[in-house]
C-alpha cells in the first residue's frame, strides 16, 4: 500500500531525526523539530474544532510556517488549501470565499493580510504568524507562537489510511473565468510523490535550493519529494539576484535544483554558471512550460555534469507526467519524454481514437494522480475527465520511438488564415538568437487573417538587436506564415507564479 504524504514524513522523522529537514534564512530545522511543531498545529486544529473535510486556506510565503501549517492541516483531518502570496485581497477573498474556509492562517507582514482579514464575509478562525495587528473584525484571531505551543493531543495516523480522502485543493493559475479549484486526495499526493522519486533516485542526502512556490504544484512536488526521503530543502524567495542564488547553492553543497523556463533563462542571461564551484548539484528539473532548446543546449555547455531532466505535468495530474531521461536528451532534445511510473498516456484524436506517430492529438491521461475533479464544479470536472481519462488540453505527438513533443495548448494556438500554429516552434527559433533573454509568441486580430502573429521579445542586460535582425532570423527558419508581423522589445514578459506566460494578458494590452 502507498503511504500517504505524512506516513513519508514520519517515516522519514524516524530514520533521520536531527538531519535538517528544512533551511530558512538563519533558522535550520531538524525532522524531529518540524515533527514536533506539526504535531502541535494539528493538535490545537483538532481541539479547535476542526471537522474531517473542513477547508483550512493557508496565506503564507514559503517558509516553515507554510511547512507545518500544510502538515498540520493533513494529520488534523482537514483540506489544505494554500493561496498565491502575489495576488491581492480581492482575488484571495474570492477564493476563501469559493472553497468555504473554515480556517485562515496567514503572515501579518504579507501587505494583503489586513485586507483579507477584513474583508472576510463570514466568521472565519484565523491564525496569525507574527505581530497580532488589532482588526476591528468579528473573526477570532490565534497567535501562531500560542498554537505551536499547544497541548499535544494523541494523534493516530491511522486516519490518513484512506487514500481516496480530500488531502489539498490547489487553484489553478489561470486567471479566466470561475476559479478552478483542483481536488486531490491523499493517494493522488502519494502516488506522484512515489513515480517522482522513482526517477530522480532521491536519497536522504539530497538537498536542494527551492525558490518554487509551495502553494503551486511543482514547488508543491518538491517539497513533499524531499521530506518523504529526509533530504534537506532549503528555502529561498528572492530571486532577483542570480548571483546570491549561485553563491547560497555553492555554500549549502546543493545537490539539486528546479525550476522553470525563466528561472533558467535568468540565471544564463545575469552571471556565467561555469564560473561557480557546482561540482555538488548532480541533476536539475524543469518543468512549467517549455524551455527552449536552444537553452538546454546553453545549460548543458556550462554545466556537463549534471543531469538535466525535462519534466511535463498539470495541476489537475498532482504534479508529473513524463519525464525526459537524462541520457536521452541530446537524441530526443524538445521532447517531454515518457510517461512516469503509474501514468498512462493516449494521444487522441477529435474523436477520441488514439493517434498515430507523428500526427498530432490531445494528450490524455489515466492514473492514479489524476484529480478527484474541481471543487464543487461537477460540469466542468465531468468535462475534464471522461472515462476515468483526464483531457489536458495540451496537444502533442509521438514519435516513432514512443517519445512525446508538445505541438501546443489547443487555447493558445495561434490560428492566422488556413493555419494553426504553436507559439512554442515561433518562441524556440527566436530564443536561439544570443541576445534573446526570454520571448512570447501569441495571436493579434487582424480583419484579415483572423491572426497574426506577434512577439513580445526581453533583451539580455547590455544586449541590442533590431526587429530587422530577428525577423530577417525567422525568415531563414520558418515558414512564411509563421513568421511574426509585429514585435515588441518588453522589459519583462506576464507570467503566473508558476512561470506561465501570461498570454491572454499580452493579447489584452492590444485589444
Amino acid at each position: 500500500m502507498t503511504l500517504s504524504l505524512v506516513h513519508m514524513l514520519h517515516r522519514s522523522v524516524k530514520r533521520y531525526p536531527n538531519s535538517e529537514a528544512l533551511v530558512y534564512k538563519a533558522h535550520r530545522i531538524s525532522y524531529k523539530n518540524l515533527w514536533d511543531s506539526i504535531i502541535a498545529i494539528a493538535s490545537f486544529l483538532k481541539n479547535d474544532g476542526l471537522n474531517q473535510g473542513d477547508r483550512v486556506a493557508i496565506f503564507v510565503e514559503n517558509s516553515p510556517e507554510y511547512v507545518e501549517a500544510y502538515y498540520g492541516i493533513l494529520i488534523a483531518g482537514g483540506v489544505a488549501v494554500g493561496l498565491n502570496t502575489a495576488a491581492k485581497a480581492r482575488d484571495i477573498n474570492n477564493l476563501i470565499r469559493h472553497c468555504d474556509a473554515k480556517y485562515l492562517i496567514s503572515h501579518s507582514t504579507l501587505a494583503e493580510t489586513g485586507k483579507i482579514i477584513q474583508n472576510l464575509e463570514k466568521e472565519i478562525n484565523v491564525i496569525l504568524i507574527g505581530e497580532l495587528a488589532h482588526y476591528d473584525i468579528k473573526n477570532r484571531l490565534n497567535a501562531w507562537d500560542s498554537v505551536i505551543r499547544s497541548n499535544i493531543t494523541s494523534i493516530d495516523l491511522k486516519e490518513l489510511d484512506n487514500a481516496n480522502k480530500l488531502a489539498a485543493i490547489i487553484y489553478t493559475s489561470g486567471t479566466t473565468g470561475s476559479p478552478k479549484g483542483v481536488m486531490l486526495s491523499h493517494g493522488n499526493l502519494a502516488n506522484n510523490m512515489e513515480s517522482i522519486l522513482d526517477y530522480l533516485k532521491l536519497q536522504h542526502t539530497d538537498s536542494i535550493l527551492n525558490v518554487l512556490p509551495f502553494y503551486y504544484t511543482y514547488g508543491n512536488s518538491v517539497l513533499h519529494t524531499h521530506l518523504a526521503v529526509g533530504a534537506t530543502c532549503i528555502i529561498e524567495n528572492n530571486t532577483a539576484f542570480p548571483h546570491k542564488l549561485l553563491s547560497l547553492m555553492v555554500k549549502e553543497k546543493v545537490t539539486g535544483f528546479s525550476g522553470v523556463p525563466s528561472t533558467f533563462a535568468l540565471l544564463m542571461s545575469r552571471i556565467k554558471l561555469s564560473e561557480y564551484d557546482l561540482s555538488n548539484v548532480r541533476y536539475m528539473t524543469q518543468a512549467g512550460g517549455a524551455m527552449p532548446p536552444a537553452n538546454i543546449l546553453r545549460l548543458k555547455n556550462e554545466l556537463p555534469h549534471i543531469k538535466f531532466f525535462v519534466m511535463y505535468g498539470q495541476t489537475e495530474a498532482t504534479a508529473r507526467l513524463t519525464y525526459l531521461p537524462p541520457e536521452k536528451l541530446d537524441e530526443k532534445l524538445g521532447s517531454i519524454g515518457i510517461p512516469i511510473k503509474g501514468v498512462n498516456i493516449e494521444i487522441r484524436d477529435e474523436n477520441g481514437n488514439k493517434v498515430q506517430e507523428n500526427t498530432t492529438g490531445e494528450i490524455c491521461v489515466n492514473g492514479e494522480n489524476v484529480m478527484m475533479g474541481y471543487w464543487n464544479d461537477v460540469e466542468l470536472t465531468n468535462k475534464a475527465i471522461i472515462d476515468g481519462w483526464l483531457k489536458t488540453g495540451d496537444l502533442a505527438h509521438y514519435d516513432s520511438d514512443g517519445y512525446i513533443y508538445i505541438d501546443g495548448r489547443s487555447s493558445e494556438m495561434i490560428k492566422t488564415g488556413a493555419h494553426r500554429i504553436s507559439p512554442k516552434e515561433i518562441e524556440e527559433v527566436v530564443a536561439e538568437l544570443e541576445e534573446i533573454e526570454e520571448v512570447a509568441a501569441y495571436g493579434v486580430e487582424d480583419e484579415i487573417m483572423g491572426q497574426v502573429i506577434k512577439l513580445a521579445v526581453v533583451l539580455r542586460p547590455d544586449s541590442s538587436i533590431t526587429m530587422k535582425e530577428i525577423l530577417l532570423h525567422c525568415k531563414s527558419n520558418l515558414a512564411t506564415y509563421k513568421i511574426p508581423k509585429y514585435i515588441e522589445f518588453m522589459s519583462s514578459i506576464p507570467k503566473t507564479a508558476s512561470g506561465k506566460i501570461k498570454r491572454f494578458q499580452l493579447q489584452e494590452s492590444n485589444s
